[in-house]
């Protein structure tokens, strides 16, 4: 499971983490979040994908950093 929490991307946006959910035909954990900018919309996306790591000009980042709880 995800933390729920304020969390900033790699690229500097930061989101918060609602809800952790399972896709309903797979069982796959995903994770719900928002955007606190622009028009803060709602996302989804697999958790597996939101704990990997990025490597960009040889240095290595988590693609979501925990920053805060709610």
């Amino acid at each position: 499971m995800i933390k729920p929490g304020i969390y900033r991307h790699f690229k500097g946006n930061m989101y918060k983490v609602l809800y952790n959910a399972r896709h309903s035909e797979t069982m796959e954990e995903m994770v719900v979040y928002q955007a606190l900018y622009g028009e803060m919309g709602i996302w989804v996306r697999p958790a597996a994908m939101f704990r990997e790591t990025v490597t960009r000009e040889g240095k290595t980042f988590p693609r979501f950093e925990f920053i805060k709880d709610e």
